[in-house]
């Protein structure tokens, strides 16, 4: 039986931290609104909306990637994904938190016969270059995803891709892309039309940052040998969790409320997540973004400047506890931290007792770096706690599909529930749409001529600096 992620508040409590944490009193003030928001979603979910509450009980995503994974998997030796943002960051996270630590550098044979995997989400020449002189394009499968085929990005990628298939294998090429996109609209579904191309959908209602639980981060995992079956079922869990229990026995209800009343009453609105686990620590890189983009916003519903949302920042134990930890002990405290902890990791290395003579290396011996992870992510906790800075933790028994999946909808929820908070849009990125405007406009993008003109108008008033 699957044991489940656990949430710890209480470092976030006036008993624990006092005035600078919050009070019984003030938790529970929070019940009332957040149980009505909880029922606005669970009849939107009901009526056929918040499309990602009901991924995880779809099981024909997985099935089709799996079935496609087991068709296709000793046919190429690198798979490759074309995409940014949503559409790799929960690509990256998942291989992370259950492929090998150096999945890339281990034999295929280690990997179960699963191919390397890469995911390029950046669009850097010197790395897509060093990229290319690597692999051997004719034994690489390209997933290509954009729900939009717009992202000038993964779209550039792609044409580069394109062309040098084509000019390698000619019409062949076609069995080295896979895209996935739009079920109808878009340039990408016109392509595939016209090429023939293998595809998957990202399906309606979905988001980028809401889709690693759609073919976007379900096709990665299945070509990685991930079970995803259980990373739905974990998912899963937590919906009906979040859909029936109570306020005080509903932990995303909980952390919505908590993070809101933090960043709004205490003025903690720098959010830091530290995962003590190497294989948890890109799901907060994932984190960053559904937080960033879905509650950083100008306006409210109501069309008022709000400019709401808290920043939020990763960090990694132990290794930012020589970099970071200064900073959040003694610098300004305008930050809630969340730990991710694993009680069991899959290996247990031993240390050996050495140097009994030298008292600064002895006490080490017996020991194992399982227990100085822990007793490390311990110091940090009380040495934050000491310094009445608020801490919350989630704890996973094990990293495996089902916890990651739990992780996974715990935040995707929150994240939602959290716009109702700030009775924001957390499903919409008008700020990031700004600024694809303007690379539409310097590109050359038919229908912006007359951006372009302005754009090129303000950067040529721009001083130019000297370094000295």
């Amino acid at each position: 039986m699957n044991s489940s992620i656990r949430f710890d508040y209480s470092n976030l409590m006036q008993e624990v931290i006092g005035k600078e944490g919050i009070s019984k009193k003030e938790l529970s003030g929070y019940k009332s609104v957040s149980t009505r928001y909880r029922d606005e979603m669970k009849k939107e979910y009901e009526s056929g909306g918040l499309k990602f509450l009901s991924l995880p009980f779809n099981k024909q995503y997985a099935k089709e990637a799996l079935k496609f994974a087991k068709e296709r998997i000793n046919k190429y030796e690198n798979f490759v994904v074309l995409g940014i943002g949503g559409s790799a960051l929960g690509n990256i996270a998942l291989l992370t938190a259950l492929g090998h630590p150096y999945y890339n550098i281990v034999s295929k044979k280690e990997r179960k016969g699963s191919p390397r995997i890469f995911i390029l989400d950046n669009i850097d020449p010197d790395q897509f270059y060093g990229f290319l002189e690597t692999i051997d394009i004719r034994k690489t499968l390209f997933n290509v995803v954009s729900k939009s085929g717009e992202t000038a990005e993964t779209m550039s990628q792609f044409l580069i891709i394109y062309d040098m298939l084509n000019r390698k294998l000619g019409k062949k090429h076609k069995n080295n892309l896979v895209i996935t996109t739009d079920a109808s609209k878009g340039f990408l579904r016109k392509i595939i039309e016209k090429e023939n191309y293998d595809s998957f959908v990202v399906p309606d209602g979905v988001g980028g940052r809401f889709s690693i639980l759609t073919p976007v981060g379900l096709l990665s995992s299945a070509f990685a040998g991930i079970d995803i079956n259980n990373l739905l079922k974990g998912a899963a869990s937590i919906v009906e969790m979040f859909l029936k229990n109570d306020y005080l026995k509903n932990p995303t209800m909980l952390n919505a409320a908590l993070h809101y009343h933090f960043d709004t009453q205490k003025g903690n609105n720098i959010s830091v997540m530290m995962p003590y686990s190497y294989k948890l620590k890109d799901f907060a890189d994932w984190y960053r973004q559904i937080w960033a983009e879905s509650l950083g916003k100008k306006f409210n519903l109501k069309g008022k400047e709000v400019f709401t949302g808290q920043t939020p920042i990763k960090a990694l134990g132990v290794t930012d506890q020589h970099s970071q930890v200064q900073l959040y002990t003694e610098g300004p405290n305008n930050k809630i931290f969340t730990f991710l902890s694993v009680d069991d990791f899959d290996n247990t290395i031993k240390i050996p007792k050495l140097f009994k003579e030298i008292d600064g290396l002895a006490y080490l011996g017996n020991h194992s770096l399982n227990e100085l992870m822990t007793f490390e992510r311990i110091g940090t906790e009380l040495a934050l706690k000491a310094a009445k800075r608020p801490q919350c933790q989630i704890l996973f028994p094990k990293v495996n599909a089902f916890t990651v999946g739990q992780f996974i909808m715990f935040y995707e929820i929150q994240t939602a529930l959290s716009g109702k908070f700030y009775q924001i849009n957390p499903y919409d990125q008008p700020g990031v749409e700004a600024g694809k405007k303007v690379a539409y406009a310097l590109m050359g993008r038919k229908g912006y001529e007359d951006y372009q003109k302005e754009i090129l108008k303000q950067l040529s008033k721009k001083e130019t600096s000297f370094f000295v």
